[in-house]
């Protein structure tokens, strides 16, 4: 078998590693968490990853895809059933990947793989995002502005108009009165 030429290999074939792969994704939705070397985590990673993805469509072609590669109908069920729903909101991400230390027999470098089931809370707008759009509405509210003051401009000519034709009457009320006190 010819040397593969880039990527770290896992057991001896691709087949073999193809499984082993399945094996820790079952492992891992099984448990949630598995403690493995840091070289089988960052391979499974995106195994796992995948195989979520597939779970949150939830039809039945992503389902017998999972199904393929995993084999377990039990984990399979589990997958679609109890963590899909867990990261619904989620858009990537769904595993952590934490480090424990050494093994002390080989010294391999440890860590932990875990699903990120906690509910996802939504990121606050920053302040660029906020500012940029107050500049884009502060543009149209200069031009209304201008059109505003038109507008009062023309306003304040009628109401000194209405207010000539108040006084009008007001004086002939007056000049009534003063006629009827005259009688």
């Amino acid at each position: 078998m010819p040397t593969p030429t880039k990527g770290p290999r896992l057991g001896g074939g691709p087949a073999h590693e193809r499984l082993l792969l399945a094996n820790l994704a079952a492992a891992l939705f099984t448990h949630k968490s598995i403690k493995t070397t840091e070289t089988k985590a960052k391979r499974l990673r995106p195994v796992a990853e995948r195989l979520i993805t597939f779970a949150k469509k939830g039809d039945l072609h992503n389902r017998r895809r999972a199904l393929s590669i995993i084999g377990d109908k039990d984990v399979i069920h589990e997958l679609f059933t109890e963590i899909a729903p867990l990261v619904e909101n989620r858009e990537g991400g769904y595993t952590r990947i934490t480090k424990l230390g050494f093994r002390k027999g080989d010294n391999a470098s440890m860590v932990q793989i875990e699903l990120v089931l906690e509910p996802v809370n939504p990121k606050p707008k920053s302040a660029k995002k906020t500012a940029a759009a107050a500049a884009k509405s502060e543009t149209p509210a200069v031009e209304t502005a201008a059109d505003e003051d038109a507008v009062v401009a023309e306003d304040e000519t009628a109401a000194d108009e209405a207010a000539v034709e108040t006084d009008a009457p007001a004086e002939e009320a007056e000049a009534t009165e003063a006629s009827e006190d005259a009688k």
